[in-house]
């Protein structure tokens, strides 16, 4: 192992003490260092030309530093580049992604990691946590160095997309793949960081990440068709795919029902609508509350939370809220394209370990968060609609959390196939059933 990546791995423990304690950086998280802070002029583009005129991938503006963990500069060269990208609107945007070299690699195979850092505040993306800002959202993408100290070693150059966007688009997943696809491309636009048109790339992504690596494999034939040629495959694990079905199994749910008000204040964000509207008091408050919040303030913070205690009583169904129905239907997986390229899929099925215990007709089970029936289908899906090349495991004994354990090192495992050439394993045929992933339907008022 390098020096460099040994001191990513050394961080690292420090990253992971203070993920699993997060009250005590607290204080420091409210004061995040100046490298990265919100008025860090790098993340605006402030050029002439309107944005519009680039093309998606471009790179707007390079920068070299320090790989930080927790704050801690490390010997690790990082390279962060402003590119112009699309937001879930189609609007002309700037995003940052980030690229690492490894020191045993020659540019000729990359990884995308997307991160899981879910997060409804910029200040918490990847690319801020690298350039040494510490906030307690950011302490995620600072314990993933877990997962990309190994593909450093193994010879990858890895690069780190901000997938939520600048404005935190949390659960956008359109954006989250067109952020993705863009970041491949400037990636390898950019001189500085050793990667060019010839550089074949993975995608891998878990839970937030694996929104990002679906939807990126997903629209890549038709939204970047250079990227797709010059992908070897995807791997994901904890994958969200109808967002409709998630509300309804964490719902009331001991630790994961704050993520429905963080998903109300992702789509509301994404799509530029009102759903403060339709909440009641007790919504706008926990609205408030969590509006630039992350996964660490939702977390077990608000369990027994329900759609019905945060709507107004003639809500009590949110498919009576047009505009949700409208924006879950664009954010359904299963009504995307079918990605052309080899891909693991992993998903865990022991959620009442972390307290979901919910069972909906129609929907099922899951890890906790994501729903196993949602994923299977889109896994068969994938397979009936001419994809033969795609691997499926269900852990059936883990939760969300603990998933990522056996997924983590399964994943690289199975890149390592698809960059070495060896034909890509099919668990098509053998993948049980899962559920509908029609479009949601319109609903009365109560």
């Amino acid at each position: 192992m390098s020096k460099p990546v040994r001191s990513i791995a050394v961080a690292v423990a420090a990253a992971a003490s203070l993920t699993a304690a997060p009250a005590a950086v607290a204080a420091e998280a409210e004061t995040p260092t100046a490298t990265a802070s919100a008025a860090d002029p790098f993340y605006a583009y402030d050029g002439g030309t309107p944005l519009s005129a680039y093309a998606p991938g471009s790179v707007l503006k390079t920068r070299t530093l320090q790989y930080h963990l927790v704050g801690i500069s490390t010997p690790v060269q990082a390279i962060q580049l402003l590119y112009r990208t699309t937001d879930a609107q189609g609007r002309p945007a700037a995003n940052v992604t980030t690229v690492v070299r490894s020191l045993t690699g020659d540019g000729s195979k990359a990884v995308s990691y997307q991160s899981f850092y879910d997060s409804l505040s910029p200040e918490d993306g990847p690319s801020r946590a690298i350039a040494g800002n510490v906030t307690l959202g950011g302490l995620i993408p600072n314990a993933e160095a877990l997962f990309i100290a190994p593909l450093l070693a193994k010879g990858y150059d890895v690069v780190i997309p901000d997938t939520e966007g600048q404005r935190a688009d949390f659960a956008a997943g359109p954006e989250y793949g067109t952020n993705t696809l863009d970041s491949i491309r400037a990636a390898t636009r950019s001189p500085q960081t050793g990667l060019d048109s010839d550089t074949r790339f993975g995608l891998m992504g878990y839970s937030g990440g694996a929104i990002a690596t679906g939807w990126a494999a997903a629209l890549a034939p038709r939204y970047a068709p250079d990227v797709n040629s010059r992908l070897v495959g995807f791997a994901e694990g904890g994958l969200l795919v109808a967002p409709a079905h998630n509300l309804k199994y964490v719902d009331g749910s001991l630790t994961w029902s704050g993520v429905i008000p963080m998903a109300i204040i992702g789509v509301a964000r994404s799509y530029d609508i009102d759903l403060k509207q339709y909440m009641s008091g007790y919504g706008l408050e926990v609205y408030e509350k969590l509006e630039h919040g992350s996964i660490t303030d939702a977390l077990g913070r608000y369990p027994g939370l329900t759609w019905k205690k945060m709507a107004k009583p003639e809500y009590a169904d949110p498919n009576s809220v047009p505009e949700f129905v409208e924006a879950v239907n664009r954010v359904n997986l299963g009504s995307a394209a079918t990605p052309t390229v080899p891909g693991l899929i992993a998903q865990g099925n022991a959620g009442v370990l972390e307290g979901t215990f919910a069972n909906p007709p129609g929907i099922g089970t899951g890890d906790g968060v994501m729903v196993a029936g949602d994923v299977r289908a889109l896994a068969r899906q994938y397979c009936a609609t001419g994809n033969s090349a795609i691997a499926y495991d269900q852990y059936d004994l883990l939760s969300h959390v603990g998933a990522p354990v056996v997924w983590a090192p399964t994943a690289l495992d199975w890149l390592d196939g698809r960059f070495a050439g060896r034909t890509a394993p099919s668990d098509c045929g053998r993948i049980p059933a899962g559920n509908s992933l029609a479009p949601e339907r319109p609903a009365p008022l109560s």
